[in-house]
């Protein structure tokens, strides 16, 4: 079995022709149009770069390479892939015949500074009377959901709120590809996975939350999950589950 460093470093190596992008702190999206056009978002600034991959096959592979590391696949059958880089940054691909022209990839990156419930305020973001609210909804264990457009920070808000669990409680967090990091002791991170060609090994969010349903005392979950399962939501919070934040 490859080493995890070493699997890594040979992902990152794929991703040679974007690594400057992605060792740049200020850089917050990457965007690739095929292999020979690619743009960043630096400073809320969209910049056509130089850079480019060696050719179509160059960057078809790290794309698989990519979803390798995810478990999951990118082919004719699958043209779209969710996954994430080691570092966190979220990768969302498009690929023919789906996308005619492409590939298509966008990767949002992960930045590991924390943002904190007193940051959102000193940013104007927050009130303080809205973080008293938050507070006492998070420690009366009541259902939340935090809804938004893409980019708009929702993952975020969730990694914020955790700071108002107490320490004694267990924190489940399921996702359709992992992207929330919490500060917290006692954490279970789930993750959904795709099928193999023949539907072998998939496993939904929805089976993720009802295997957490075996023991909920003394448990908060954290449920992300893309527009498309939102009905998710809908059925969790009448499901006798309380202290369920999502998206």
């Amino acid at each position: 079995m490859i080493p995890k460093e070493v699997y890594e470093e040979t992902l990152l190596t794929f991703l040679s022709p974007i690594r400057p992008f992605l060792d740049d702190p200020k850089v917050s999206e990457v965007m690739i149009n095929g292999p020979n056009q690619i743009f960043i978002e630096k400073g809320g600034k969209l910049i056509l770069t130089d850079a480019r991959f060696a050719s179509l096959e160059a960057l078809n592979s790290a794309l698989r390479n990519i979803a390798q590391f995810v478990g999951k696949m990118v082919d004719e059958e699958h043209p779209i892939l969710e996954a994430r880089l080691p570092d966190g940054s979220r990768i969302e691909a498009i690929i023919p015949p789906a996308a005619p022209d492409g590939p298509d990839v966008a990767i949002r990156r992960f930045f590991k500074e924390t943002l904190t419930v007193q940051r959102l305020i000193d940013f104007g973001s927050l009130t303080p009377e809205a973080a008293q609210v938050l507070e006492c909804l998070v420690s009366l264990k009541q259902n939340v959901v935090v809804a938004g457009g893409t980019g708009s920070g929702k993952t975020s808000m969730l990694n914020a709120l955790s700071s108002f669990i107490p320490n004694g409680e267990r924190i489940v967090i399921i996702e359709d590809s992992r992207e929330v990091q919490l500060q917290r002791q006692h954490v279970v991170q789930l993750e959904a996975r795709p099928g193999d060609a023949k539907g072998r090994g998939k496993t939904t969010i929805r089976d993720l939350f009802r295997a957490t349903r075996i023991d909920p005392g003394g448990l908060a979950e954290f449920i992300r999950v893309p527009a498309e399962n939102v009905e998710l939501d809908v059925h969790v919070l009448p499901d006798g589950m309380s202290d369920t934040t999502g998206t």
